[in-house]
């Protein structure tokens, strides 16, 4: 008999955030593309719904539930027809503030965790730069010790929430690495955007995520406090390597959704398509292709699940999450070009959603770690 590792609270969670997705936010997908603009008034609302914290605990104004509450709303933010949303909040939810609920101290959380699960402000995390993508070791960007702070230079490449965030959770250089310990010397800071130096330098245009806002940051001479360090000084690494387990399994799982969603548009769309005197479901062909999808998308689901079951657990399991994020970023693109294939014309004009999903999933394959970095994790696992 088949199991599900979701409640009955959780299924009513579902359609709660199901209803609101479907009715607010989906109406919206197509004006918030042509603006290149997500309004701002989302994460007010998903505040005010509780939306933010799902699995924070209460104490700093989440649910306190568990981590199956934030795959559900992982799963059902796709259907609101823009992948550029669902990357946006899993920004604020599963990248910029875990960090501050695991590392940081009470007034930390306070000033920065609390507002966040409100919608009151947004967040964004700081990882790439000019020159450091999926090698962290070769951030540039410092900190320097300032009288009772510190002084912040360097930049920020590939910000999603960059423009408008109101605070960063960024890594950057406190020491040199050296031989004995060539991971060392990162720490992680929080750092406001008003901040005098801090300069928004450019919304960057991009293929896909379109909605999404997403920075060039410049930092000139940004002065922070003693209390915008994040965890302890030089263990940065460390804890930019646990929050990207948590970002790869969010984007994991939201693949697996988005994919879920063009095969059943697909589906649809054959159903109803005519060509040469008959659907084009009634091709063998098209049956074949369907019946591969279908089950690579089972299948995905389920590692991606039992991944997250590890999470729930506070597994942290980095292959088990490699080996789910590298599948599920593959099958979610794949389905994607599926879906528009089986369109034909149709899949490629801008008239349906199809065209805007295959733009969309391309980046799930290089954001949080590029394919090749996970088969490196895998095989560092292997032995290889």
């Amino acid at each position: 008999m088949r199991t599900s590792p979701f409640s009955d609270e959780h299924e009513q969670l579902r359609t709660s955030i199901r209803r609101f997705v479907v009715d607010e936010l989906a109406p919206h997908a197509r004006d918030w593309e042509a603006d290149g603009w997500i309004a701002d008034w989302v994460w007010l609302r998903m505040g005010e719904l509780g939306l933010l914290g799902l699995s924070v605990p209460t104490a700093w104004g989440g649910q306190g539930g568990d981590y199956w509450s934030s795959v559900v709303l992982a799963e059902e933010l796709p259907r609101c027809g823009s992948g550029s949303l669902p990357m946006a909040i899993a920004v604020q939810t599963d990248m910029a503030t875990p960090p501050i609920l695991k590392f940081g101290t009470d007034q930390q959380r306070h000033d920065y965790l609390t507002p966040a699960v409100r919608g009151e402000k947004v967040a964004a995390i700081g990882i790439s730069e000019p020159d450091a993508g999926s090698d962290v070791r070769s951030i540039r960007t410092r900190a320097h010790r300032h009288d009772d702070g510190w002084v912040l230079d360097g930049a920020k490449l590939y910000i999603t929430n960059g423009v408008r965030a109101d605070f960063v959770t960024m890594v950057v250089r406190t020491a040199d690495a050296t031989a004995d310990d060539p991971w060392g010397g990162l720490s992680l800071f929080l750092v406001d955007t008003d901040r005098d130096g801090f300069v928004v330098a450019e919304k960057l245009d991009k293929v896909g995520m379109r909605a999404s806002d997403t920075a060039l940051i410049h930092l000139d001479g940004v002065h922070l406090p003693e209390g915008a360090l994040l965890g302890e000084l030089h263990h940065g690494f460390k804890q930019i390597m646990w929050q990207l387990q948590g970002e790869r399994l969010i984007g994991a799982i939201g693949s697996v959704a988005s994919a879920q969603l063009a095969f059943d548009d697909a589906v649809a769309y054959v159903r109803q398509r005519e060509a040469f005197g008959r659907t084009v479901a009634d091709f063998q062909v098209t049956k074949h292709t369907l019946a591969d999808l279908a089950t690579r998308i089972e299948a995905t689901r389920a590692l991606v699940y039992e991944a997250c079951d590890a999470w729930n657990q506070g597994s942290y399991d980095t292959e088990r999450i490699a080996v789910a994020k590298l599948v599920a970023a593959q099958l979610g693109f794949d389905a994607a070009d599926t879906a528009l294939q089986l369109h034909g014309g149709h899949g490629y004009s801008a008239e349906l959603d199809v065209e805007r999903g295959w733009r969309d999933a391309r980046l799930s394959r290089i954001g949080g770690g590029a394919d090749e970095v996970q088969r490196e994790i895998i095989a560092k696992h292997l032995g290889l």
